[in-house]
C-alpha cells in the first residue's frame, strides 16, 4: 500500500515517519522547503520526498492520503486526488490507528492551547505517562512511532478534525465555538460548527464530553443532535448552578461534579486571570478528574500554571509602558476577552489576513478601552474602515517594524501596547508563533528604536 504524505511540516514528518514504521510505502511531497533536520531524517529512514512542487503522477498513484491541516480543500492537488476517489485522511487519523493510549482531546475556537496545556500538565505532575501533540508540541504521529504513552492530551484544530473519520476520543473537550476560519468553510458558520463537533464522534457511551452550556453555538447543536450523544456529558457554567459538571458558586468558587468525584477551585489562587480562564480552569479540571486525578494536584497544578507563550503574554514594561503579546488571538472572540482584560489606555496592533471577520461585538469595548490602533497588514481597508469613528487614533502600518515605530512615536508612560492581531498571520510571518517571538524582540530594543527615531527628529 503506498501512501503520500502532502506537506512536510511537523505533522507530515511525523505521519511520513509512522507511515514507514508500519511498513508502508512513503512518499513525502511539499510545494515549499523542508527543514534540513526533516531532510535528514527521512534520508535516514528511506523515505522518498520532495520539495519545491507536487509531482502529480506521484501524488495521484497514491492509496491514501495524509493531508497537512495548512492545505486547503481548493488546493488543485486536493481537488484531483478528491476527482480520482483517493481517501484523504489527517495525521490524527493516521496515529489514532496505531495509538494504544486513551486521548484527551481539546478543539475549540479559543482557548484550546491553554485547556490543552492545563490538562498535561495537570496529569505529568499526578505521575501519568502522557504525552502532548496536535496543534501543539511535537507531531502526535512522531511520538506514536517513537515511544509508548499511556494517555495523549491533543489540541485539535477544525482542519484536523476534518480529515477524521474513526478516530476516538476517551474524553472529548469543546471550549466554546465562535465565527472563525470561515474563508475554509464556504462562509457558512454551519460547516464550521459541524466540523467542531467531529470531535464527539465514535465516542461511546461510557466516553465523556465536555462543554460550555454559556456557548449558543455549541448549545444549538447540542440541542438538535440530542438524540445521538449518547456519552456522558459534562457541562460547565459561570451562569448557573449544575447538578453535575462545572459551575461558579455564589462566592466565586469554582465547584466540580463529575463521575461521583467532587472537587473545589478557589480562582483566586490562579496565576491565569480572567473569566476566559475560569472557564479553561474548569474544563481541564472536568477532564482530570474524569482521567483520576485527584483534586489536590489539579489545585496544586493551577495554582503554578502561568499560561502559554503568545496567549496575554506579558512581555516587558519599559518607561511606563506594559507590552503585552497575545498574537495567539487570530480571532474577534479572542481580541474581545484581551481588550476586556485591559485596565490601562490601549495601544492595539491588529491585523493579518482577514478570515471574514465581523468586528461588531468589540467595537463597544475599542470604544472605551483602545486609545490607539496601529493596523499591520498588506491590506489594513477593513480595518481602518471598521473602527473609524470609534478608536480616536488609526495608523495604517505594512510591517513590523512600521508598527513598532509607530508604537515608538505614540506611547505614553501607563500605558498598555497589546498585540492582539484578531487575523491570521500569513501576509507578513510563517505563522503566530514567529509574529509574536518577533514582536518579542522589538519589544527588547524599543528603548534603542526610541533613540534612534529621536535622533531623526
Amino acid at each position: 500500500m503506498k501512501i503520500v504524505v502532502l506537506g512536510g511540516g511537523e505533522s507530515g514528518f511525523g505521519s511520513a515517519v509512522l507511515a514507514k514504521k508500519e511498513g508502508f510505502e512513503v512518499f513525502l511531497s511539499d510545494s515549499g522547503k523542508l527543514k534540513e533536520e526533516y531532510k535528514s531524517r527521512l534520508e535516514l529512514e528511506g523515505i522518498a520526498f520532495e520539495e519545491g512542487g507536487h509531482t502529480p503522477e506521484k501524488i495521484l498513484d497514491a492509496d491514501e492520503v495524509v493531508k497537512s491541516p495548512g492545505i486547503p480543500d481548493t488546493a488543485p492537488m486536493v481537488k484531483a486526488l478528491r476527482e480520482k476517489g483517493t481517501p484523504i485522511i489527517s495525521e490524527i487519523e493516521l496515529a489514532g490507528r496505531y495509538s494504544k493510549a486513551r486521548h484527551i482531546c481539546v478543539t475549540g475556537s479559543n482557548g484550546k492551547t491553554t485547556t490543552t496545556t492545563l490538562i498535561y500538565e495537570i496529569l505529568k505532575a499526578a505521575g501519568f505517562n502522557v504525552g502532548v501533540g496536535g496543534n501543539i508540541g511535537s507531531s502526535y504521529a512522531y511520538q506514536v512511532a517513537t515511544s509508548e504513552r499511556d494517555w495523549y492530551v491533543l489540541e485539535l484544530s477544525s482542519f484536523q478534525l476534518d480529515g477524521t473519520f474513526t478516530f476516538r476520543s476517551d474524553i472529548a473537550v469543546l471550549t466554546n465555538i465562535t465565527p472563525d476560519h470561515l474563508d475554509r468553510y464556504d462562509h457558512k458558520i454551519e460547516n464550521y460548527v459541524n466540523s467542531k463537533f467531529r470531535i464527539i464522534r465514535n465516542q461511546r457511551p461510557e466516553d465523556i464530553f465536555i462543554y460550555s452550556v454559556d456557548n449558543e453555538l455549541t448549545m444549538k447543536y447540542v440541542c438538535d443532535h440530542q438524540e445521538h450523544m449518547t456519552m456522558h456529558s459534562l457541562p460547565f457554567t459561570v451562569k448557573e448552578t449544575l447538578l453535575e459538571g462545572a459551575y461558579l458558586d455564589d462566592k466565586g468558587m469554582i465547584n466540580i461534579s463529575c463521575n461521583g468525584k467532587e472537587t473545589t477551585i478557589d480562582p483566586s489562587t490562579m496565576k491565569i486571570k480572567g473569566i476566559h480562564n475560569i472557564y479553561n480552569a474548569m474544563a481541564a479540571a472536568m477532564a482530570a478528574l474524569s482521567a483520576g486525578v485527584s483534586g489536590d494536584v489539579i489545585r496544586e497544578t493551577l495554582a503554578s500554571f502561568g499560561g502559554v507563550e503568545h496567549r496575554m503574554e506579558v512581555v516587558a514594561e519599559h518607561d511606563g509602558v506594559l507590552f503585552i503579546n497575545d498574537s495567539k488571538a487570530t480571532n474577534v472572540d479572542s481580541v474581545w476577552y484581551a481588550l476586556e482584560s485591559m485596565t490601562r489606555p490601549t495601544v492595539w496592533i491588529a491585523g493579518g489576513t482577514d478570515k471574514g471577520n465581523d468586528y461588531e461585538q468589540i467595537k463597544e469595548l475599542a470604544r472605551s478601552k483602545v486609545r490607539t490602533l496601529i493596523c499591520m497588514g498588506l491590506d489594513n481597508k477593513k480595518l481602518m474602515e471598521s473602527f473609524k469613528g470609534v478608536v480616536p487614533f488609526i495608523y495604517s502600518t505594512s510591517s513590523l517594524s512600521e508598527a513598532m515605530e509607530c508604537v515608538a512615536k505614540v506611547t505614553h508612560p501607563g500605558d498598555c501596547v497589546l498585540l492582539s492581531p484578531a487575523c491570521a498571520s500569513f501576509d507578513l510571518f510563517k505563522n503566530y508563533e514567529e509574529r509574536g517571538r518577533l514582536f518579542k524582540e522589538w519589544v527588547g530594543n524599543i528603548d534603542e528604536l526610541k533613540k534612534r527615531l529621536a535622533e531623526l527628529d
